[in-house]
């Protein structure tokens, strides 16, 4: 994406709309997680337990219900519909940096996981998305993904 007549029309997506489809996102994933927990009997909530670090990764139905799902959801959406149900709702799509195209499996992937990335230094990059220039957070630039309106 060299063009400067395309890269110019791009409309990345800010820091507190994206704030606003992760709300929403929570709320669909605490709705429909909350409900599969009540059918296995299963607490919707991240477990903490004893380790050396403090935490610990719950098990069995625990793990699928507030891990494994949740994460499986949001990487099926990424590929499927190029956004979350939250970015759908603001008209938000997360594509390839450079391509401006769908993302791959693997930038998917990576993206999820640079969440974590984001998320433990106290969220700073996740906030980093309100001062780049093109509204990357942290999982953005690890995955080499960008979030754009559509």
């Amino acid at each position: 994406m060299d063009d400067s007549s395309t890269t110019a029309n791009i409309k990345y997506v800010g820091f507190w709309a994206r704030v606003g489809a992760a709300l929403i996102d929570t709320i669909v994933v605490l709705v429909v997680f909350g409900l599969l927990g009540a059918l296995l009997g299963v607490h919707a909530t991240v477990s903490l337990g004893q380790s050396a670090l403090g935490w610990s990764l719950p098990s069995g139905p625990e793990l699928l219900v507030n891990h494994l799902l949740p994460a499986v959801a949001v990487v099926f959406c990424w590929l499927k519909f190029g956004a979350t149900p939250g970015k759908r709702v603001i008209g938000a799509e997360v594509v390839d940096a450079k391509t401006l195209k769908r993302l791959s499996t693997g930038q998917a992937l990576l993206r999820y996981v640079g969440y974590y990335v984001s998320t433990v230094p106290l969220g700073l990059g996740l906030i980093w998305v309100a001062f780049d220039s093109r509204k990357q957070g942290w999982h953005d630039k690890i995955a080499g993904t960008v979030v754009i309106r559509r």
